[in-house]
């Protein structure tokens, strides 16, 4: 006897006949919006609170000054923020937004989702969303996940969030940690393009490795190991990093990531318009470019006004890379990132506006 088919979810190709029937859209970045907390620390504010010095932090990893929220901020705050003013660049109202997709590290509480509270908080009435774990990978993740859900064909507007407070799960006596991150958010709009453009999401190369779980992470406060007062005592509460081990990783993944998302494209480090990395380092930047053979001028760094803000960072390098003129409409855009998890993952544009 023939087994009786659902036409509803009946497949073609692995889509179903109705969606396989439409001509589905392209996806790409429409607005872009970003937020900072107003307080600096520098790294002579640092030098008062740990065994450092400017020199040898700026040696190591290129950064200078990062900002840091005050008390009463949470990441769903500047998450918040960094959506009003891509919504507001954009010229639409919160209410057309359909998905949001949070990329934090850092959320405000376990639950409810960190989403939920930004979709309450601009008013995105009727929307829906999650948060999404991916640590520095986070925004890389996220817009991809973006795109596809633009690129189904089943949604129009789709806000995707990086926002980490770092600051909160830092320890200021751990001068091997202390130095690295920031606070920061940036989001952006992801739409359908327009019949016969030339813009938008062409390709992503993801990777996970959880081997190496063990040599980035926040001991204590999940399931396996919940909070107790032998954990807070133990500071375990707070960033652990093996950084030789999370360094020769970042260095190699990073390049290996691009050179197969280019290669897979038919492209070279030659045709990259501009290189936006996930700044954690800049030496690991510097390497990854080099070998890749992008010119330091295509390759765009704030780390040293900012920090690491993992899911942050590179919505924020967005941003400056687009008000210093070197992200133009048309330009070939690779995105690239390596997190805690590990977490691995590279993306091509094409820049729409």
């Amino acid at each position: 006897m023939k087994a009786p088919v659902c036409n509803a979810w009946r497949l073609y190709d692995g889509l179903p006949w109705s969606i396989k029937d439409k001509t589905l859209p392209k996806a790409k970045i429409t607005a872009l919006g970003c937020y900072t907390p107003p307080r600096i620390l520098t790294n002579q504010d640092l030098e008062k609170l740990v065994d450092t010095n400017d020199e040898w932090i700026v040696a190591r990893t290129g950064i200078r000054e990062r900002h840091i929220a005050d008390p009463g901020m949470a990441t769903s705050d500047m998450a918040i923020e960094a959506a009003k003013c891509a919504l507001a660049q954009r010229g639409i109202e919160a209410s057309e937004v359909e998905v949001i997709i949070v990329c934090t590290v850092t959320p405000d509480m376990f639950f409810p989702a960190t989403a939920c509270l930004v979709q309450h908080g601009i008013g995105a009435k009727g929307a829906w969303g999650f948060d999404m774990i991916a640590a520095c990978s986070g925004f890389v993740y996220g817009t991809t996940t973006g795109a596809h859900l633009v690129a189904a064909g089943t949604h129009k507007k789709v806000l995707v969030i990086g926002s980490d407070t770092m600051s909160r799960i830092i320890d200021y006596t751990d001068r091997s940690t202390c130095v690295l991150f920031g606070d920061g958010a940036g989001a952006v709009l992801i739409e359908p393009t327009a019949d016969g453009e030339d813009a938008g999401y062409i390709d992503f190369l993801g990777e996970i490795d959880g081997s190496g779980g063990d040599a980035l992470k926040m001991p204590a406060g999940g399931s396996r190991m919940p909070a107790s007062h032998e954990t807070v005592e133990k500071r375990m509460h707070f960033v652990h990093q093996e950084g030789q081990q999370v360094f020769k990783y970042a260095v190699r993944k990073m390049y290996e990531v691009c050179r197969d998302l280019l290669e897979r494209n038919g492209l070279t480090g030659a045709d990259v318009g501009v290189m936006i990395p996930h700044q954690a380092n800049l030496r690991i930047i510097n390497a990854a470019a080099d070998r890749l053979g992008i010119p330091s001028g295509k390759v765009l760094i704030n780390i040293d006004r900012y920090g690491n803000t993992t899911a942050g960072t590179i919505p924020l390098a967005t941003r400056d890379a687009i008000s210093q003129g070197r992200l133009k409409k048309g330009d070939l855009v690779l995105f690239a990132a390596v997190g805690a998890g590990y977490t691995v993952g590279a993306s091509l544009w094409r820049w729409a506006y």
